[in-house]
């Protein structure tokens, strides 16, 4: 670990747990874990979650949270070994849009769009591939076949 975990990166950890509790932010993410698959294109994409729908208010919900998370990991505000050793929802949310990402860059003429989030889901795949090799691409599987 490059930088010691803190009692600030703990405070904010259990934080951001707080704000998941939320019963919007509960509701959003118990439909984008169960019932949100991943896909490619932009038409699966608003067939899945309409603009205006309560689906995409909870993939807007859910995504903006992570890629929020994903901010302060990739700024180095929030400690990242120590986060990853309990985000596991951040891989979970980036398996599920990555494929959709590059189109949803180009549709909105943003390059940036889920930087944070790609980046994080980076390091974390690294960090479980280095503790246990075998670990990101069973959980990859598991997340993919959630839905169908």
């Amino acid at each position: 670990m490059a930088n010691k975990a803190t009692y600030d990166d703990v405070n904010l950890i259990l934080r951001l747990y707080e704000l998941r509790r939320d019963d919007k932010m509960r509701e959003a993410r118990q439909w984008f874990a169960s019932m949100f698959r991943p896909i490619s294109t932009l038409e699966e994409f608003n067939k899945m979650c309409p603009p205006g729908s309560g689906q995409n208010a909870n993939f807007r919900m859910v995504t903006s949270y992570w890629e929020m998370v994903s901010s302060f990991i990739v700024s180095g505000v929030l400690n990242e070994e120590l986060f990853f050793q309990s985000g596991g929802e951040l891989l979970l949310t980036w398996i599920k849009i990555k494929d959709l990402v590059p189109v949803l860059r180009n549709a909105r003429r943003n390059k940036r769009l889920y930087i944070n989030l790609e980046t994080a889901a980076g390091k974390m795949k690294e960090y479980m591939s280095r503790e246990s090799p075998e670990a990101f691409d069973t959980f990859a599987e598991t997340v993919r076949n959630m839905v169908r």
